[in-house]
Parts: structure tokens; sequence; C-alpha cells
């Protein structure tokens, strides 16, 4: 009863999440057919998934969820693609490679891509902290970091870093410093927050994001934007940057994805479960930036289509539907005053 219930589920799937929203840009005119995914392109042109393709689809999802684990990991290997990772992570990374496999065979060899964005720039700050917060605490950023993705190359193409001085409360506590390694000589010799800001953006300028190339930002779960950066805007009298008002937040995209409940999307869960060790110091924000982005990266290798999920509107944070439009994050400009 569970096999039935999960292979009608795969199915279902197959008909919901096959790029509802590229369909959809396509039915306003928003893109032709040929830069849309092969799955919303084969809905344009046959009918609404009724193609034969998807009943393939889901008997194939059907032999895969009655696979051992060892007969997973045969399969991969036969397949050459990567065997890490628990079972239900490896049924999904099958299921995916023939559900692409079977779209582009349908329309054409050599089709379109399914990358939503040339590039993802990963985000994980460090900020001020104490032992016990009180409700009240400020939260000043005191590491700025960024991993680049190439979702094409799916490599790690760059990185940036800097440190960022305090400038309400410029000690930094003990348990911050034993935290995050963060040590008070760095933030001291560190610039405040507007000029760390500054070379951020000229730092993606000089990268085209936004321009020549369409971004969007990643974090692990919504603080980084909607907590740490708002606050952070707010204590330097500055606007909130309007490249990161809209993001992917990866918990969401990766318990959706692997079907998994929120509470097992912390950052060690989700390479524990991709088979992969955290690489680095926890709590350094490069590092724990460069986890995040192996994640990504596994996720995309798996046929997830990473896209923004969350937004900031008036200061408040919102879910952004799936149903929504696929938009890049604009091209980034010098921080503005709120004054």
């Amino acid at each position: 009863m569970d096999e039935h219930k999960e292979n009608l589920n795969d199915f279902n799937d197959n008909l919901k999440m096959s790029n509802a929203s590229e369909n959809e840009k396509v039915c306003r005119g928003r893109s032709s057919p040929e830069e849309a995914s092969p799955s919303a392109v084969l809905s344009q042109t046959t009918g609404e998934f009724s193609d034969p393709v998807y009943k393939e689809i889901a008997v194939a999802n059907g032999q895969i969820n009655r696979m051992t684990r060892d007969e997973l990991r045969d399969k991969l290997e036969e397949l050459k693609l990567d065997t890490r990772g628990v079972k239900d992570v490896m049924k999904k990374r099958l299921k995916s490679h023939y559900k692409r496999q079977k779209l582009m065979e349908s329309i054409a060899a050599g089709g379109p891509t399914d990358r939503y964005y040339d590039y993802i720039c990963v985000v994980d700050f460090e900020a001020t902290c104490e032992e016990d917060n009180p409700p009240d605490f400020l939260h000043e950023i005191i590491e700025f970091p960024m991993v680049l993705i190439n979702t094409h190359t799916l490599e790690i193409t760059d990185t940036f870093r800097e440190y960022v001085k305090p400038e309400l409360n410029g000690q930094l506590s003990d348990f911050c410093v034993k935290l995050t390694g963060i040590t008070q000589k760095m933030v001291d010799e560190a610039d405040t927050f507007p000029t760390v800001l500054q070379r951020v953006v000229h730092w993606l300028q000089e990268r085209e994001l936004g321009t020549k190339y369409k971004y969007a930002m990643l974090t692990d779960g919504s603080w980084d934007m909607s907590k740490f950066l708002n606050i952070q805007c707010r204590v330097s009298r500055i606007r909130y940057p309007p490249f990161a008002k809209k993001w992917i937040n990866i918990r969401k995209s990766y318990g959706n994805f692997y079907k998994v409940p929120r509470t097992k999307t912390k950052l060690s869960t989700m390479l524990e479960k991709l088979g992969l060790k955290y690489e680095g110091r926890p709590h350094s924000g490069l590092d724990d930036s460069r986890n995040i982005a192996r994640i990504a990266l596994r996720m995309l290798q798996d046929g997830c289509q990473l896209r923004v999920n969350e937004r900031m509107h008036f200061g408040e944070l919102l879910a952004v539907p799936s149903s929504a439009p696929v938009e890049g994050a604009p091209p980034p400009q010098n921080p503005r005053s709120r004054d």
C-alpha cells in the first residue's frame, strides 16, 4: 500500500512539478518554447501532460521504489552518478536522472537547460552574539562571505570575504570569539558595514551579475537576510540592498525536494544525508558558505531546480510561491542612506 502511494505521489509530482512556472511563462509570452524547460515545451506541444512519456516516468519511479539500497548504489554506479547519501536521496537522484533523460528524448537531443539562473551567490553571515542573547539584542554583522556557483559548470567559481567592524558594540564577547573564530583584532582592523557593502557591490558588478548574467542569492535559512542584514542596515542607517530582497532558502528547497521535514534540514544533517562531510571550521562564515554551496551543487546534480522562495517586503519576511515568475536579482547598486 505504501509503495502504491509513493508511486502515485511520484506520478503526481511529474504532472505538477514539470516546470509549471516555465509553462506559465511560455503561455504568457515571457519566453519562447526554445528557452523553456524540456517538460514545459513537451506539455505545450502535446497537451497538458498527455504525452506517454509521463507514464514511462511513473513506471520507472515504481521500479526505483522497489530497489534495495545496494541495487540503487549499483545502478547509480553503472550510470556514473554519485552513490553517496541515504536511500531516499539515492532514489531521488535516480528518479531525477531518468526523468531528465526521458523528457530530453521526447523533445530532441541537446535540448535546453533547466537552470533558472546562471549563477547562485551563497551568503552566510556571522554576527555579534552572546551566550544567552536577550530578546532585544542587536546582532551586528562581523563577517560578510560569499561563494559563487556557476549553475552550468556546477562548480564554485569564486569567493569573497571581509570582516566588518561593529558600530554599536565594538567589543566581541568571549562566546562570540570562541564560536566564530573571529578575533577582536580582526574586527578592529576592519571597515564598517557600509564600506564593506560597497566592496560587495563592486565584486558583484565586476562579475557582471544582474547585467550579463542572471543570478540569485542563496542562504541557509531565513535569518541571514530577514534578521542579520535587516538589523545591520537599520544600525548603519542605509537602505536594505535590492539585490538581497529575494533569495533561495536552501532548507526549504532541500526539504521539498527530498521530501523530509524541516527539522531535518540543518546544515550538518543535510550534509550527512547527502553523504558529505563538513569541510573547514563550523561557524566560519566562508567555510559555512562553501559547505552550503556544496549542498546546492549536489541538489542541482540530483535534478533540483533551485529557485527563489523567500523575500523581504517592507521589512517583513514573505514566502515566494512556486507559481511566481522566475526573476533574477537586480544589478547591485551602492548602498543608499536612509536619510
